[in-house]
């Protein structure tokens, strides 16, 4: 049985295949600003908020520079999806740009709701980049407090 140096072992084996794992995680799970591929895309998606009380479903979308005028919400059944578009700002030719990371573009989103609602009495506001929904509960899946008489 040879001796081999731990040095030499490991240059080509292990810590090659860590490496290897590494990358593959980091590109699977990082997000786009780990993948140089996505960076060019005019991709992006808000990040929404969805929560819950006895009466109704609350959705916070945080929409930072987009125009209310360019957001449509639509409900279908359980399913709430809201599209829209963040235009980019005119670029002047004289500047040179070394990093572009605020995003522009089309998105949508949609979220199944926890619980039916009532579609003819959904409230949108929109103030300050933030988009707030406001969609009622059915009377049917509202909860009810039972006062238990003990004996």
């Amino acid at each position: 049985m040879a001796l081999i140096p731990w040095r030499s072992r490991n240059r080509g084996g292990m810590l090659e295949l860590q490496d290897r794992i590494n990358r593959m995680f980091d590109e699977f799970f990082g997000g786009p600003w780990l993948m140089p591929w996505v960076e060019d895309r005019a991709e992006w998606l808000p990040a929404l908020d969805v929560s819950e009380t006895d009466e109704a479903v609350r959705v916070v979308a945080e929409l930072p520079g987009v125009d209310p005028k360019e957001v449509d919400i639509s409900l279908a059944g359980d399913m709430l999806t809201i599209r829209g578009e963040k235009r980019s700002e005119t670029e002047e030719k004289r500047q040179d740009y070394h990093r572009i990371e605020r995003r522009h573009g089309s998105f949508s989103r949609a979220v199944r709701l926890p619980a039916p609602v009532e579609a003819d009495k959904v409230e949108a506001t929109f103030k300050d980049g933030v988009l707030t929904i406001n969609l009622p509960k059915r009377e049917e899946a509202q909860t009810r407090k039972v006062k238990v008489e003990i004996k």
